[in-house]
């Protein structure tokens, strides 16, 4: 799968006017705080999930669920090998005044459901989403278990639970149900799932414009530890990715996805965990901004690096 590079910018300049239009419609204050929350809990339980089930041909295909299950055991190597850089790099005593576990978190999920999945889609087309469909059921597990175990340091029968219901997990097991059993849902039902699916990619970049209006970037950007974080997830993120799945001989699909998410900046849930799993929410949200921002700079350099 072979990336055409000015393809691949226009598409990244058109989710650049998208993110563009988020930031104003928040200066503007035409979305409020309690507006960008609705929608977020809608993409996460709606439409995204909606996205993923109609992701799925809907004619079987052995190379189809080949490539799914090689993006799942990509996104399980993957996720667990960057938990383990994370405890290293992320140390207690490079760390001991805090922010810590932040940065863990903030080193391992990146922004693969609300920016990952709209640039995977313009990218790759349907055979990335396949792929990305795999990757992201490893990434939730991951987030919804040691991405709460960051902040509360327990296991509990709650965040047990909150894996099993994710509406994502569901919504792509369920997809593959009906993909592998070859059941075919009457059109107007698909029609209606993929028009709902259809709203993820505008809602979730303009969610991420609204949080970029509300941060005051000079004072992030004088933070020197918070652009350390995000620079070494940045930089370091995709290179692991790329790294790994190649000398592993994944398919060049799988490769390239995982390492484009990686190269993405850090999950905007970084500072929603934090404020309710008892984290530095304030420097969390920070951080986020930084890893945003920088990234602009970031993602170009390491897509010519490795798709170049």
């Amino acid at each position: 799968m072979n990336i055409e590079m000015s393809t691949f910018y226009v598409r990244l300049a058109a989710i650049g006017l998208i993110l563009i239009l988020g930031f104003l419609l928040g200066k503007w204050k035409l979305i409020s705080t309690g507006t960008n929350k609705e929608l977020t809990n809608l993409l996460l339980t709606v439409f995204m999930p909606a996205s993923l089930f109609v992701a799925f041909p809907s004619e079987y295909d052995e190379s189809t669920l080949n490539l799914f299950f090689s993006g799942l055991m990509a996104g399980v190597i993957v996720m667990l090998m960057l938990i383990v850089i994370s405890r290293v790099v992320f140390n207690e005593w490079w760390f001991k005044g805090g922010l810590r576990f932040e940065s863990q978190f903030a080193f391992i999920f990146n922004n693969a459901t609300f920016l990952g999945y709209p640039i995977v889609v313009n990218t790759f087309g349907p055979s990335g989403v396949i792929a990305y469909c795999g990757f992201i059921i490893a990434f939730n597990i991951a987030l919804f278990s040691y991405g709460i175990w960051l902040f509360e340091h327990k296991v509990s029968l709650k965040l047990l639970r909150s894996i099993v219901i994710n509406p994502n997990i569901i919504a792509v097991i369920l997809g593959m149900i009906v993909f592998l059993v070859g059941i075919k849902l009457p059109s107007f039902i698909t029609d209606a799932v993929g028009y709902v699916g259809g709203a993820t990619t505008p809602l979730s970049i303009i969610c991420i414009g609204f949080m970029l209006s509300r941060a005051d970037f000079k004072t992030i950007l004088k933070k020197w530890r918070l652009v350390v974080v995000a620079l070494v997830q940045l930089v370091l993120g995709p290179l692991t990715a790329w790294g790994l799945l190649t000398a592993l001989h994944f398919p060049i699909e799988v490769i390239q996805v995982c390492t484009l998410i990686q190269a993405l900046p850090t999950a905007t849930s970084l500072g929603l965990f934090a404020t309710k799993y008892g984290g530095n929410n304030i420097e969390s949200s920070e951080l986020v901004v930084a890893s945003t921002l920088l990234s602009v700079v970031t993602m170009p350099v390491m897509i010519l690096i490795f798709f170049g």
